[in-house]
């Protein structure tokens, strides 16, 4: 049974539009970016784009040939822009204005019936770029931000450039005749497919706001925002997650249990904003000195947690003095500051897969007491390890 291609084209622009609005709609609540705008001009202009084609000899071939086939390709690419405008990559105008005159250009000068056949060589060749490009956008977002919806979308895009290039490759061979509407041809089914995307794309630019929104709620509710270093929610999460991977990689985990000497006097002398400031030099003093597979969270006030997984207690004793050492250059490098805080660390070493975290804290403050009881400013470990 062949497919009513016009009926398609419009029903397909009609919601590529309402999708539009609805972006749009997103956009004027003034909680998101520019790129709610970007998206929602693009699906407009690319329901517009269809309207034309699909009333292709019902109005005239000025409007529904170059024009519209130009509106829907400004269209296809404020999808890319409005990409990478949500990814905070540059915008590069030049060479957008550039790939809008390489189309329209050609698609005025090709405005006869005998063109057909080229516009729709130039208008797969355009597609198939862009979507490629989008297939990169969406990969980058998904290794970079971890966005499973970054992966989607690349699915999504990626069969559109298979799609076209088969239609390309079946109009400069002939196949595709030159009618848009033919009255038999099962080529038919490439075009209604690629418009099927066009709605599924939509839909999953919309999951890449929500997932990334949905992240950033996460990691509000994770970290403590004064020195971004998790807070109790997040380091418990980072146990579990750590113990569940301990399943497939057993190992051991140490644990640094890390006090600033000496920081109520501190803040006694210097106040509160004084106070805030070596904690945040402290969060970033111990980021420079742990591996991106290690946690740092706040246990509370002046105290800090880190937990080192796959790591001796010989290194990480190496690794919390250099946490010291660190954090003793931040100091010398502020002036202002007549008292300089030392750390006492207390280390204790148990099992990845054992995801006792009170154990391990109970073990690594005994070792910090004992750092406290001998003068501060110093590391000391539990030599009771957690049973394995």
């Amino acid at each position: 049974m062949l497919l009513d291609l016009r009926t398609i084209y419009l029903a397909g622009a009609l919601t590529c539009v309402i999708l539009g609005l609805v972006q749009l709609s997103a956009y004027a609540t003034g909680r998101f970016e520019r790129w709610p705008l970007w998206w929602g001009l693009s699906n407009i202009l690319i329901g517009l784009g269809l309207i034309g084609v699909g009333l292709r000899g019902i109005i005239p071939d000025i409007v529904s040939i170059p024009l519209a086939n130009t509106v829907s390709w400004i269209g296809y690419l404020l999808i890319l822009f409005g990409v990478r405008s949500f990814a905070g990559r540059p915008a590069r105008l030049p060479l957008y204005l550039l790939a809008v005159a390489a189309a329209a250009l050609p698609l005025f000068l090709w405005n006869e019936p005998d063109g057909f056949v080229k516009r729709v060589v130039l208008v797969a060749v355009l597609v198939m770029a862009c979507d490629m490009l989008l297939v990169r956008e969406g990969l980058l977002l998904w290794r970079r931000e971890r966005l499973a919806s970054g992966a989607i979308l690349a699915a999504l895009f990626a069969p559109t450039v298979v799609l076209f290039a088969i239609r390309g490759y079946l109009a400069a061979i002939g196949q595709l005749g030159t009618e848009l509407f033919p009255a038999n041809d099962a080529n038919q089914w490439v075009a209604a497919t690629g418009t099927a995307f066009l709605l599924l794309r939509g839909s999953a630019l919309l999951l890449l706001a929500a997932e990334r929104n949905r992240n950033t709620l996460v990691a509000i509710a994770q970290h403590d925002p004064l020195t971004g270093a998790m807070n109790r929610s997040g380091l418990e999460r980072a146990m579990a997650r750590i113990a569940t991977d301990a399943g497939k990689r057993p190992g051991r985990l140490t644990l640094l249990l890390i006090d600033i000497d000496h920081f109520k006097s501190l803040n006694d002398t210097h106040g509160h904003a004084a106070g805030d400031r070596i904690l945040q030099l402290f969060a970033e003093a111990a980021r420079s000195e742990l591996r991106a597979s290690d946690v740092l969270a706040r246990h509370g006030g002046d105290e800090f947690v880190a937990l080192l997984p796959h790591m001796s207690t010989r290194d990480a004793v190496r690794v919390a003095n250099r946490i010291r050492s660190a954090f003793g250059r931040a100091l010398a490098d502020r002036d202002g500051v007549t008292l300089q805080p030392t750390l006492s660390i207390g280390v204790a070493e148990g099992n990845a897969a054992s995801n006792e975290l009170e154990a391990l804290l109970e073990q690594a403050d005994k070792a910090l007491y004992r750092s406290k009881r001998l003068g501060r400013d110093r590391v000391q470990v539990q030599i009771r390890a957690l049973a394995r």
